[in-house]
This record gives C-alpha cells, sequence and structure tokens, in this order.
C-alpha cells in the first residue's frame, strides 16, 4: 500500500514538473508536452502505472504543467515583445 501512496504523489507532480522543466530547454511548450507525454507512455507501456487512479493523477499533473508552461510562454514572448519596442 506504501508503494501505491509514493506511485501516487509522483504521479501529482512528476508529470507537470516535467512539462516545465522541458518548456525551459526546448523553449516551446508544444514540443515539452509531446516529450513528457512520450515519457509517461513508455512508463505505463513498463507497467509503472497500471490502475485508472494513476492515469487520472498524471492527465491532471500534465493538464495544470501544460496550463502553466503556456501562460509561461506568454509572459515570454510578451516580454520580448515589449523588448523589442
Amino acid at each position: 500500500m506504501e508503494s501505491m501512496v509514493t506511485k501516487f504523489f509522483l504521479s501529482l507532480f512528476v508529470p507537470g514538473l516535467l512539462v516545465i522543466l522541458f518548456t525551459r530547454v526546448t523553449f516551446n511548450h508544444i514540443v515539452a508536452l509531446v516529450l513528457t507525454v512520450a515519457l509517461m507512455t513508455a512508463a505505463v507501456y513498463a507497467g509503472y502505472t497500471h490502475t485508472w487512479v494513476l492515469f487520472i493523477a498524471n492527465a491532471a499533473s500534465l493538464t495544470v504543467g501544460f496550463w502553466y508552461s503556456t501562460n509561461m510562454f506568454k509572459r515570454r514572448k510578451k516580454a520580448e515583445a515589449h523588448e523589442n519596442e
């Protein structure tokens, strides 16, 4: 049971943090989402995510991470536009 709780909390935070990290590295939030989904797909295929609760936690984390990355991306573009004026 302890392992399931650990997997749940990791599923809540890791995908969202990966989207944010990949956004910072690739400078594109769409590419970051695709890379994170690819990693999550590999984890599912390897058998690390095996319950619907973990699927839902992963999806929620991806959604929040993508939302935050999109806002971060827009703020950066807006700041660059103001610098160029």
